[in-house]
């Protein structure tokens, strides 16, 4: 009840704050930036994302990615693709491990559009827990550390949320510090 009351003032709390604004990409609403363009083509303008994208298009998760959706895709910066050991991501990026990197990009991608505020209330109902099924088909948890949104795999490798919802008409972009793995053994 305690971890409720918490997300439900979290919530009301944005909610209180939002504001609306139109910018050269569109329209503002809370936060919320929605635009004509897919999330890779956000991803795409994001200075922050070189990594992901150049991962991204050794995959066929680019023609995914342009057209389908929704996603929510929580996107690990380029800083945290650097805390990977070195000969863990020259690895991933030969032609016979391909299979392997989209399995660690799909790592981070769940079905749905689920904005910061959808995440805190699926935690409150969920009593300062919640669960979400990757595409690949893992779960990642989602709590709370102070007033961050941290995710965490089933190894125990976390990554907290830096920057949130960045929505597009096919997905929602999360910006995380850290890659979340889908295996214990980062060396694939």
């Amino acid at each position: 009840m305690k971890f409720q009351i918490i997300f439900l003032f979290l919530f009301c709390f944005s909610i209180s704050f939002s504001q609306y604004s139109v910018t050269e990409s569109g329209p503002n609403i809370g936060g919320i930036l929605y635009s004509d363009i897919n999330v890779l083509e956000k991803l795409n303008e994001e200075d922050s994302h070189k990594v992901m994208l150049a991962a991204i298009a050794t995959t066929n998760l680019k023609y995914i990615l342009e057209k389908e959706g929704p996603y929510t895709i929580f996107a690990p910066l380029d800083s945290a693709f650097k805390k990977l050991p070195k000969e863990t991501w020259n690895s991933l990026l030969l032609p016979e491990n391909r299979k392997n990197l989209q399995s660690l990009l799909s790592y981070h991608i769940i079905s749905g559009k689920f904005s910061a505020s959808k995440i805190l209330q699926a935690m409150s109902y969920g009593n300062g827990i919640a669960t979400f099924k990757t595409v690949q088909g893992d779960l990642i948890t989602a709590t709370m550390d102070g007033i961050d949104i941290i995710l965490t795999d089933s190894f125990g490798n976390s990554a907290r949320i830096k920057t949130a919802d960045v929505a597009q008409p096919n997905g929602v972009l999360h910006s995380i510090d850290t890659v979340i793995l889908p295996k214990k053994n980062v060396n694939f």
